[in-house]
């Protein structure tokens, strides 16, 4: 486990509500010699579910990183309470899949290079080579498996194989047209990230802002989401809209859609890499 005097660990924890709970947590890492530096709380008022966020310096914690699960799981297991710990110097591995659409891409590897997100992207896969240009000059590894009805099942096979290969932990789609089967999903049960349009299901097919246009919407949006078996009703993670006017042509639409979908994929994987985000059932509690 990678720690160093900078380490800061991140508690997520959730189960039912009950007196002293913040006060429990707080005296572990207190009694511990650590320095809480952040700490939100949330209570749902009709399912009487806490949900917080920890996070404290490592600096002069007396419990080493690798055993701090060890040491705070009764303490938790009293609370009946649904929980994991994470520390900053260990990033999660992602892989990013992608088909012609670089506008998602562009705006991960760009925000990678900048250094705002503590993660580690060891290799991009796609259906097509179009994007390769793209990932060779952020010098990523970029692999093609073209997909077919009839070959879908072998090649997501040598995904997966790839995947575990490069010890990859959590994939985001940045607008990878293809559904993924339910066997795949399976191998990453709330880490795929996924990000689309808001037209669905009302505009379905090949040219969904034709269909917008046509309609005088007036509003357009994205999601980003956690995938499921379910395809696009997995639990949501950021949304964002945008108004439409009259004077708005179908371009404008695409040019605003892609705008919105970098962004509020961009805060979805922001959240994610910084561990701020606590599923809670079929939706999710984002600790901004």
């Amino acid at each position: 486990m990678n720690t160093d005097k900078n380490t800061q660990a991140t508690l997520l924890l959730s189960g039912p509500d009950q007196v002293g709970l913040v006060s429990r947590i707080s005296n572990f890492v207190f009694e511990n010699g650590g320095n809480i530096i952040n700490l939100h709380e949330h209570v749902d008022p009709i399912e009487k579910i806490f949900s917080v966020r920890v996070s404290w310096e490592m600096r002069k914690f007396k419990i080493p990183a690798q055993d701090v699960e060890e040491f705070f799981a009764p303490i938790a297991e009293s609370m009946n309470a649904q929980w994991q710990i994470r520390f900053s110097g260990n990033h999660s591995r992602v892989a990013i899949f992608v088909s012609k659409y670089d506008h998602c891409l562009l705006e991960i590897l760009w925000r990678h290079k900048n250094g705002e997100y503590p993660i580690d992207i060891p290799l991009v896969i796609s259906n097509h080579a179009d994007l390769k240009p793209l990932a060779d000059q952020y010098g990523i590894p970029y692999f093609i498996f073209p997909i077919t009805k009839e070959n879908k099942k072998e090649q997501e096979e040598k995904e997966l194989s790839l995947l575990r290969e490069h010890n990859i932990d959590t994939l985001v789609l940045a607008r990878y047209m293809q559904v993924l089967s339910e066997d795949f999903v399976s191998h990453y049960p709330n880490n795929i990230i996924n990000i689309h349009h808001s037209f669905l299901p009302a505009f379905i097919g090949g040219n969904p802002y034709k269909q917008a246009y046509e309609r005088g919407v007036k509003i357009i949006g994205a999601t980003s989401h956690f995938v499921t078996k379910d395809i696009d009703e997995g639990p949501i993670i950021e949304q964002d809209i945008t108004r439409i006017s009259h004077r708005d042509t179908t371009r404008d639409l695409i040019r605003k859609g892609r705008d919105l979908e970098r962004m509020v994929l961009a805060k979805a994987i922001h959240y994610y890499a910084e561990n701020r985000i606590l599923m809670q059932g079929k939706k999710t509690i984002i600790f901004q």
